[in-house]
């Protein structure tokens, strides 16, 4: 069994449903713990929740100086173009203060603070991991979500491996710039997520996606989001062709464009074949034996969206 690619991945014809389940997936999280969700709800805080993520899961028992430090932490965040060093360094603060990091405890050298996730922060992350394994099985009748629920090493490793080859792949890295400025804006992730949980499960040749009727306010109240930076947001697209409603004044049904949609499913497929690749790594390193062919057989990629 090897892993899937992203081209396999964005022309799968099951693509769009998985898109809508990992959807509601992380909407569900968001609504168990929405203040932890909202601190990587924006692309750049997603690249820097996920950094120190990693950082954190790679300490070694043996060196108790290694893990998330916030001089790696920063390191990182100044590679990547993520943030000021002031805003990665207020990030950390944010997070330890929201008891989602805390201090590791005799630490030898007391110059040096080292952090570690909470077990509310581990066990969002993982429900994350899970549910985009979860989806990876539907797309070729794989067992990822119950071998990695079976040994949870396997997200220890995993995880890591997926966020390293995230932030230094520039398709995940900058997105485009038809869903940029809803992820480039906090809590814009999120409002993403919500549109794409209401599309059709098929969506065919259609140039136009209904997807219901959606009211602004609502959705500034669900997410938390300045009615005003919600409204930015929209226009931006609206103007651009991207989305609208098809009645004046953003009543009725609104629509996406076919372009918007298809953008979207391509950033995706990165992340999805980052992770396959990531749980490959992880099974490899333990050892653990994959099916050589999985049953039922990957289906045929037949007309689905463009590589």
């Amino acid at each position: 069994m090897r892993p899937l690619t992203r081209t396999e991945i964005a022309a799968h014809p099951l693509f769009p449903t998985i898109e809508k389940q990992i959807a509601e997936h992380l909407i569900g999280i968001h609504q168990r713990t929405p203040r932890l969700s909202r601190l990587k709800a924006s692309h750049r805080k997603w690249l820097m929740t996920h950094s120190l993520f990693a950082l954190s899961l790679q300490r070694r028992n043996d060196d108790p100086l290694s893990g998330l430090t916030a001089t790696r932490f920063v390191e990182i965040v100044m590679k990547l173009g993520a943030a000021s060093r002031n805003t990665a360094t207020a990030f950390l603060a944010e997070l330890v203060a929201y008891k989602f990091l805390r201090d590791v405890p005799d630490v030898p050298d007391r110059r040096v603070r080292v952090l570690e996730t909470t077990e509310t922060a581990y066990e969002a992350m993982t429900a994350w991991f899970m549910g985009h394994m979860a989806c990876l099985d539907r797309l070729d009748g794989g067992t990822r979500e119950q071998t990695a629920a079976a040994d949870p090493r396997i997200f220890r490793l995993a995880q890591p491996f997926a966020a390293a080859h995230l932030v230094e792949d520039p398709t995940w890295r900058d997105p485009p710039d038809s869903i940029g400025h809803f992820l480039w804006s906090d809590l814009g992730g999120m409002v993403l997520h919500d549109l794409i949980a209401r599309i059709p499960g098929s969506l065919a040749d259609q140039d136009r996606i209904d997807v219901g009727p959606l009211s602004l306010p609502e959705l500034s109240e669900v997410y938390m989001i300045s009615a005003t930076n919600l409204k930015r947001m929209f226009k931006k697209a609206e103007v651009e062709g991207l989305l609208g409603w098809q009645l004046p004044r953003r009543r009725g049904s609104l629509w996406l464009s076919r372009p918007f949609v298809d953008d979207y499913f391509r950033w995706q497929s990165a992340k999805f074949a980052a992770l396959d690749q990531a749980y490959h790594h992880a099974a490899g390193e333990l050892g653990i034996a994959l099916p050589v062919e999985l049953t039922p057989a990957r289906p045929a990629l037949q007309a689905g969206l463009p590589a």
